[in-house]
């Protein structure tokens, strides 16, 4: 179901969005797609009517909508409603926010899926997200990033994904998530505890200065 947006707030819309994403193939609707694609968390519709230039109450009706069609209902029915095939995914409202989920009749596949993906080695960039991760405990994808010099976002993801590392809690001082290494990480290594890892020191020089990358924020 695609919502008739009302004009509230999108004279907010300026050249930070690139000229007003209404103007771009989809509209402001697909823009709505492409960041709930791409969000790690529930994105509230005060956020997203903040990214796209609409008003809150537009958020809102537009995130109705495509939950909606997901769902597999259009706006063409005699009712204003018509059923056809739903989507894989569906769109949910959790935690004050929203964000797009797989369908649970499909968990099956999506596991076979993921445990089949479980026997594919890892990058060369998963491995040294991993060591970070293993040797700094518990630690923030901000300093992860830090240490290795890129985004790490996707690679996390991916960790996450295979079971070898997991969300321990937040930073008290700046409530980013912090990630520590799985019991399976051990297992596949086989150690009984990180306490077990290889000391890395003296095969990396400079690593004294580790602490002035970990203060540097992203």
């Amino acid at each position: 179901m695609q919502p008739q947006l009302s004009n509230q707030g999108t004279e907010n819309t300026s050249a930070a969005n690139g000229g007003g994403v209404g103007d771009r193939p989809g509209g402001v609707r697909a823009a709505a797609e492409a960041v709930l694609m791409v969000a790690s968390e529930p994105v509230s519709a005060a956020s997203l009517a903040a990214a796209l230039g609409i008003g809150p109450a537009a958020a809102e009706e537009l995130l109705d909508g495509l939950r909606k069609e997901y769902d597999g209902y259009t706006g063409d029915g005699p009712d204003g409603l018509r059923a056809v095939e739903p989507r894989g995914f569906e769109l949910r409202e959790v935690a004050g926010g929203w964000r797009i989920y797989s369908r649970p009749a499909f968990a099956d596949v999506v596991g076979q899926f993921v445990l089949e993906g479980q026997s594919a080695r890892l990058s060369q960039a998963a491995l040294e997200t991993l060591a970070v991760v293993a040797y700094r405990q518990p630690v923030t994808r901000g300093r992860i990033s830090a240490i290795r010099g890129v985004n790490v976002d996707s690679v996390v993801r991916t960790l996450i994904q295979r079971g070898l590392v997991t969300e321990s809690g937040t930073e008290p001082e700046t409530g980013s998530l912090l990630y520590v290494t799985t019991p399976l990480f051990l297992e596949k290594l086989g150690l009984g505890s990180v306490e077990e890892l290889p000391q890395i020191a003296p095969h990396l020089p400079g690593l004294e200065n580790l602490p002035e990358f970990e203060e540097t924020t992203y």
